[in-house]
């Protein structure tokens, strides 16, 4: 295949979310409180960048950042604390059920907008919704118990320690705050996605200083090699690099294709938890109702997103 400008842009994109779709099993792997994990992330992802935007010469719009520095600033701090959430979501429940309570942030969006910004809603992101959260009952294993036959092919086998309700509490919160940041992003003008991610992770590393000073987070932790090379790996790998390739490749494709695409986070999330579900602590596979509710809550929010008219985006 000839390497166009759009190919190699599709194929970063491709790579940035299957780094993406592994955080969750990461994150598992890493005997740390999640606000010392999100800390490190967001200082270890800034100075990649910073370091990035040196070495490539690509200039930051100080005009830009300093008129929009509020929101970026509270944005970013609801950055770090969204990671919070959703690393303990992958702490209580599985990396897919966190997962997938994660991407009800765009149902989110789609609820609020018309609120906040006179936006349409149109029928079909209306049906859009109502599947999404016909999705998540399934999902979270509230149909089980309903539906004939559901959960017999596969036991609900609950794993010690774990408490799935609070995981996905947590899930749930996590894709409230990230809603709130893509809200706020759409107030920011005049802002580069690079910019903005660079001040986000910035902000978001500020923000949550005080924050594991105050809960006391870094006293008696086990700085032992496996733990420092699985933070510097979701630091500059998940942040710092998936970033980069992800803002690198954006700018080069259709609105469409790279909505097509993001969807490959979540799905390789659950596919890499599935096969490595007996080698993970406390993990385990969706139900066959979790898989239904998996599509539908995938297929809804991805449908919401793609435009039917036939105009250009």
């Amino acid at each position: 295949m000839k390497q166009t400008p759009a190919n190699k842009a599709r194929l970063s994109l491709v790579v940035a979310m299957l780094i993406f779709g592994t955080i969750g099993i990461f994150r598992n792997l890493i005997p740390m409180p999640s606000s010392v994990i999100a800390l490190i992330r967001g200082a270890g992802g800034t100075l990649f960048l910073v370091v990035f935007c040196i070495l490539s010469r690509k200039k930051l719009s100080g005009s830009a950042i300093r008129s929009n520095l509020f929101l970026l600033v509270v944005s970013g701090a609801f950055i770090g604390f969204n990671w919070i959430l959703l690393f303990e979501a992958y702490r209580y429940t599985s990396v897919p059920t966190a997962t997938l309570c994660y991407y009800l942030a765009p149902v989110i969006v789609i609820v609020v907008s018309p609120i906040l910004f006179k936006e349409p809603l149109p029928a079909r992101k209306i049906i859009c919704v109502i599947v999404a959260l016909v999705g998540m009952v399934f999902v979270t294993g509230v149909a089980d118990g309903f539906l004939p036959g559901a959960g017999e092919t596969v036991p609900q086998v609950v794993a010690p320690g774990k408490d799935d309700l609070k995981g996905i509490l947590f899930g749930l919160g996590a894709a409230v705050l990230y809603a709130s940041v893509v809200l706020m992003n759409k107030k920011l003008s005049g802002v580069q996605a690079f910019e903005r991610t660079v001040m986000q992770l910035g902000s978001a590393a500020v923000a949550l200083v005080p924050y594991v000073l105050i809960t006391g987070e870094l006293r008696g932790l086990d700085w032992n090699g496996t733990s420092i090379a699985l933070l510097f790996t979701v630091a500059i790998v998940h942040t710092g690099i998936a970033y980069a390739l992800y803002f690198g490749a954006i700018k080069d494709l259709p609105a469409q294709t790279s909505a097509l695409l993001s969807y490959i986070d979540p799905v390789s999330a659950i596919l890499f938890s599935a096969a490595l579900v007996k080698f993970l602590e406390n993990e385990k596979p969706l139900t066959p109702t979790g898989i239904v509710g998996a599509v539908l809550v995938l297929g809804s929010t991805l449908i919401s997103e793609l435009s039917f008219s036939g105009k250009k985006e």
